[in-house]
Formats: structure tokens, C-alpha cells, sequence
């Protein structure tokens, strides 16, 4: 007869093992059905509107944009559109002994794709321009002449700060957290991050003070080197930055100085990279082609993508919204666009060009400084990464590089009373 002990010992071990495996399994269901978003994960922002001191207050709402998606384990955790709160923690206005305002703001959450708030982090300061070596200036330059009334210039103010529009911060994830996958999406590969890149590509530049002016109307894409090396080869001069240098290149030349500073605009929150002019030897102040360029934090195919502002300088005028005196352009804007394109190739710098069409079209505006002009909205793509030598046997062939809208706009009838020019 068999013995019962070694009947129910097989089974009694089967059942054990089918609990574990089971066990088992519901823990790692349960793993895959969460995701651990950690510490410190990067996501890039960008502010929706600009924010000026003279308006501010603290504790004032700031809204952001996610501007690339954030993909963590195969899945989009925050997809580039995505909403980002910030707030205003400190405002001080613009202040005597020549001191400038101060703005400082904090991010404080981003959505998720599954509506949920995600806590992050992040600050910036933004400090209005000191008026302070000026005020020290005009007080020794008074003194001289009449010593009680330098203490006047002590009541001097700084310039007011404002945190531009389009300014960008990279925020971090305050404090590792899980997330459920369930309401969030596979994360799909970008065919270009140049197409990336146009969907969020801001329209037009901003002064200092947060108004909107030129429109962006050039794409370069090169090595840093490679984009100093095509405007040099074409005699376009790097003008000067503002600083005393400038002052003694003018003294020096007068009015035939090639490098006189341009006006300091704004994109992504910074001034412009770099400043290229190509004077009119007749006229050299007061005509000249140029172009303010910015680094992105983009590339196609490893390399940079740099976006630009060209305008053609015509004459020099009383100008409007507060300052004293500025160029007037060419209202007709493509054509400094497509005369900087022409003027690359004929040296041998651009392996390829194409038209390309941003989400935002700019079909009639006005300059910073409220002048009117007026585009068909394209924006000229410049690749500038084939060696001179291997073109120079013949004109470049229409660009390879993927198209950021397959179709064009259409370009509405351009109003004559745009063509009428006023100061810059």
C-alpha cells in the first residue's frame, strides 16, 4: 500500500511554489504599473509673457511652457505644450544711487501628461542696469564746475528689470516620485529636433523692456566656427559690444567705424550671440545690412542650430518709444533675408538652403521701436556644415534637411501703408 506522507508532500510543495510565483507576479505587475520619476530630472521651460517691475508684485502667478518633451522609460511623462506655474517671490523697484530694479521668481510645478501636478524647482534674478558709474560720472564732471550741486545726481535711479518673454529655465524635479503609467503615453522618437525646435520658435525678438520687434527670419546650421568663417569670408564685420572699447573704435574712425554696437535685443531671455554688419562704404553709420544671431539648444545631427534677425539699416532718424536716435530700416524685411542667403553662397559657405514656415506667421509688424515692415513669413534655413572646397565647383543644390511644414502659407496682399516708414 503507498505510503500517504509522500502522496501529499509534492502537493503541498506545488502549492507553496504556485503562491510565490503568483505573489511574484502581482509585485511585478504592480512595479510595471508605476513609474519612479527621480530627483533632479531636467525640464526646460519657457516663460509665456513678459514681467516688468514697474508692475509686479509679489506672489503674482507666472505661467511657463514645457518647450521639449520629457520622456522617462519609454513613456512621455510632460509633453513639449505642456503647462509650468511659477511665482513671483521679490520685487524691488528701481532704486536712487543709481541701483536697478530686481525681479525674482520660482518655478514651482509642472502638469503631467496625466493632469496630475508634479512638484519642481528652480529660481532666477533678474537685475534691472545700474545707473551708478553714470551718476558717478556726472557728479565728478559737476563738481568741477559747481561742487553743491553734485549731490543732486545721488537721487539718480537704476533702470527699471524685466524678465522677458521667451526667457527660458531649466527646472528639476523636487523629490523623487512615483507616477502611474496608466495615463501616459509611449514616447515616440522626433524625426529632426529641427522640427522640434520650429514648433516653440518664437516669432520675433524683444527689447529690453519686453516689446516685441524684429521678426526671426534666418536658420543657421553650423559649428561655431563654421558660422564666423562664412560671414568672414563674405566681409561682414562682428560690430562692437557696448563697452569702452566702442568708445575708443569711435573716436578713432568717426563716422567710418564698421563696428559701431548694435541695439542689445532679446530671444530665449539673452541678448544676441553674436552681431555681423556689412556697412555701406558710402555711408558706413548710417547704412548697413545686419543680423543679430542666438545659439539654440538644438541640433541637426549633432550639430548646432542658431536662429537669426536680419534688417537693412537705410538711414538714421529721430526715433520713437524714448530714445534719442535710431536706424530706420527697409520695410521690405525678405529681402535683407534672401540678400544675407545670396550674399553666403556666392562664397562658397552654404552647402544647402530651403524655406522653412514657423507655427506663429509674421505677415506685417513693427520694429521695438514702432516701425512698420512687412514679410512673406518664411524663414531662410542656411546649412553652413559642407567644407568650402567641396562646393565650389558649382552652386549649392536645394537643402536636404527636413522641412519644418511640408506645405507653404499663403502670403496675403501686402498693404501699401505698411511700406510707409517712420523712426526706429
Amino acid at each position: 500500500m503507498p505510503n500517504v506522507s509522500t502522496r501529499r508532500t509534492p502537493a503541498y510543495l506545488l502549492l507553496m511554489a504556485f503562491l510565490a510565483v503568483s505573489v511574484s507576479a502581482q509585485q511585478a505587475k504592480e512595479a510595471a504599473a508605476q513609474l519612479i520619476i527621480p530627483d533632479g530630472t531636467p525640464i526646460e521651460l519657457r516663460l509665456v509673457e513678459s514681467v516688468s517691475s514697474n508692475h509686479a508684485h509679489s506672489g503674482d502667478r507666472l505661467d511657463f511652457i514645457v518647450v521639449k518633451d520629457v520622456n522617462l522609460g519609454g513613456y512621455t511623462l510632460c509633453p513639449a505644450g505642456t503647462k509650468a506655474r511659477g511665482t513671483i517671490t521679490e520685487v524691488k523697484g528701481k532704486r536712487f544711487l543709481g541701483i536697478g530694479a530686481k525681479i525674482t521668481l520660482r518655478l514651482d510645478s509642472v502638469e503631467l501628461a496625466d493632469g496630475e501636478s508634479l512638484k519642481v524647482r528652480a529660481s532666477k534674478v533678474v537685475k534691472g542696469n545700474s545707473r551708478t558709474k553714470l551718476m558717478a560720472g556726472a557728479m565728478i564732471a559737476t563738481g568741477i564746475i559747481f561742487m553743491p550741486a553734485a549731490p543732486v545726481f545721488l537721487l539718480t535711479r537704476g533702470h527699471a528689470s524685466t524678465v522677458v518673454k521667451t526667457t527660458e529655465i531649466t527646472a528639476q524635479v523636487d523629490g523623487a516620485t512615483t507616477v502611474e503609467v496608466a495615463g501616459l503615453s509611449r514616447s515616440t522618437a522626433r524625426t529632426s529636433d529641427l522640427a522640434e525646435m520650429m514648433d516653440y520658435l518664437p516669432p520675433r525678438v524683444f527689447s529690453g523692456e519686453g516689446r516685441e520687434g524684429d521678426m526671426v527670419n534666418l536658420i543657421f546650421v553650423a559649428q561655431e566656427k563654421q558660422l564666423q568663417d562664412a560671414f568672414r569670408r563674405a566681409g561682414w564685420v562682428q560690430t562692437d559690444k557696448w563697452n569702452p572699447l566702442f568708445v575708443w573704435h569711435l573716436m578713432q574712425h568717426g563716422t567710418g567705424d564698421a563696428h559701431v554696437p548694435m541695439a542689445r535685443f532679446y530671444l530665449f531671455g539673452r541678448v544676441q550671440d553674436y552681431s555681423y554688419a556689412l556697412p555701406d562704404p558710402q555711408a558706413i553709420v548710417s547704412r548697413r545690412h545686419h543680423l543679430r544671431i542666438w545659439k539654440t539648444d538644438y541640433t541637426e545631427n549633432g550639430t548646432p542650430i542658431w536662429v537669426g534677425s536680419a534688417t537693412h539699416d537705410v538711414a538714421i532718424e529721430i526715433a520713437k518709444n524714448g530714445r534719442l536716435i535710431n536706424h530706420r530700416i527697409d520695410p521690405k524685411v525678405d529681402d535683407e533675408r534672401d540678400f544675407i542667403g545670396g550674399d553666403l553662397t556666392q562664397t562658397a559657405s552654404v552647402s544647402s538652403q530651403e524655406y522653412v514656415n514657423g507655427v506663429s506667421p509674421v505677415y506685417e509688424a513693427q520694429t521695438a521701436s514702432g516701425e512698420a515692415y512687412h514679410s512673406d513669413s518664411r524663414i531662410l534655413l542656411l546649412d553652413l556644415q559642407e567644407p568650402a572646397s567641396k562646393i565650389a565647383a558649382g552652386p549649392p543644390q536645394s537643402a536636404p534637411v527636413v522641412r519644418a511644414t511640408s506645405l507653404p502659407l499663403p502670403v496675403p496682399p501686402v498693404n501699401s501703408a505698411a511700406s510707409l516708414t517712420g523712426p526706429r
